[in-house]
């Protein structure tokens, strides 16, 4: 036989286990919205940070502050730059290389932070795509260079640390 009632009123649910169900259900809700919440703060939180680490790569560039550049680089032996389509494996190694190009008369990079976008891919790792342009050359004749960057930022325990840059020339550029 079908019970066709509403289940509060049928004979075998009783109202205190209804009541239970119905509270445990409802703290099941409250719990995943914290956590779609909490989620999404830190996404944006995260972005910023992963931002303010380009801002302060830039910087350190801008100053000619290698070992300023250096301390925002990951330590892992897989750290990797690719500049003008040459892979250049390891921190140190991309250091060296940045200075060779810094020994020109100007160096000065210029990125469009209103054009970044921030990805997150975990809560520990994102992906930072922005345009910039980078001054370089002997003062009475720099060129301006105009690059789209790809940047992988890990969050490690001293902060997040750039594990990976990718240039490439911007195509989209007039």
């Amino acid at each position: 036989m079908e019970y066709s009632g509403a289940p509060s009123d049928h004979p075998v649910v009783d109202a205190g286990i209804m009541e239970v169900a119905m509270n445990r259900i409802s703290k099941a809700f409250a719990a995943i919205f914290i956590v779609v919440l909490a989620t999404s703060f830190a996404g944006a939180d995260q972005k910023e940070d992963v931002v303010r680490l380009y801002r302060d790569f830039v910087s350190a560039q801008n100053a000619h502050d290698l070992k300023g550049v250096r301390r925002l680089l990951s330590d892992s032996p897989d750290f990797l730059w690719v500049s003008d389509g040459k892979p250049v494996w390891g921190a140190d190694a991309m250091v060296r290389r940045m200075s060779t190009f810094q020994a020109s008369d100007v160096w000065r990079v210029e990125p469009t932070l209103d054009r970044a976008r921030a990805v997150s891919l975990s809560s520990d790792v994102a992906f930072l795509h922005l345009p910039l342009v980078l001054e370089i050359g002997a003062r009475a004749s720099t060129d301006r260079l105009r690059f789209l960057v790809g940047m992988v930022a890990k969050r490690t325990p001293a902060g997040w640390r750039i594990a990976a840059l990718f240039t490439t020339g911007d195509k989209s550029a007039p």
